[in-house]
């Protein structure tokens, strides 16, 4: 819950009922937001070094390797393969930044990057909690308001992103990018 979230930052002890797994990824996204906030120009321009860092700050303590994988992954619920190859992952990366770079409307740059950094699974664990992160720093970086998708169902996030797997369909999570910027412009800022 928020009250549980609020006191994990501000007492540092996780609460009953919650893992310590859960803990720690919740401090993990703390830092990830601290560093980006304390850095707001470093993610005008997108790197695959950034994106590292970022997977880097959401995994620590978790046993997860901050490196791009060099295996198969497989995702629940779908018969979507990405690639398997740490180099042709690598490859992905750095056209999907040159791309994002390319661009110059923010919200298509943060968009690209939330749906593409998870299509892409570039690391074993963590890719859309890397995503929404880098969403985030590239809306932050130009001045835009952070998107929280605290509103948005987990089932109609899930099926947004395996709507894109299966169908290369991004109606539904273009929709919910929308709500949820919306969502933040109306209630934070």
């Amino acid at each position: 819950t928020l009250l549980q979230t609020e006191s994990l930052f501000k007492e540092g002890k996780h609460t009953k009922g919650n893992t310590k797994a859960e803990a720690v990824m919740l401090l993990n996204h703390q830092a990830a937001l601290d560093y980006v906030l304390n850095k707001p120009d470093y993610f005008r321009e997108l790197t695959v070094q950034k994106i590292l860092e970022i997977h880097r700050f959401l995994t620590k303590g978790l046993g997860i390797p901050n490196k791009i994988r060099s295996g198969r992954v497989g995702i629940t619920g779908t018969n979507y393969k990405p690639l398997a190859k740490a180099n042709q992952i690598q490859k992905a990366l750095q056209d999907l930044c040159d791309l994002i770079n390319s661009k110059r409307n923010v919200l298509e740059k943060a968009f690209i990057a939330l749906l593409f950094i998870a299509y892409i699974q570039p690391f074993e664990d963590g890719n859309k909690r890397t995503a929404r992160i880098i969403c985030n720093a590239l809306l932050l970086a130009n001045k835009y308001c952070p998107i929280s998708f605290r509103t948005v169902e987990p089932e109609d996030y899930r099926y947004a992103t395996l709507l894109f797997y299966e169908q290369n369909c991004i109606s539904s999570f273009k929709k919910m990018f929308i709500q949820q910027f919306e969502f933040s412009t109306a209630n934070y800022f």
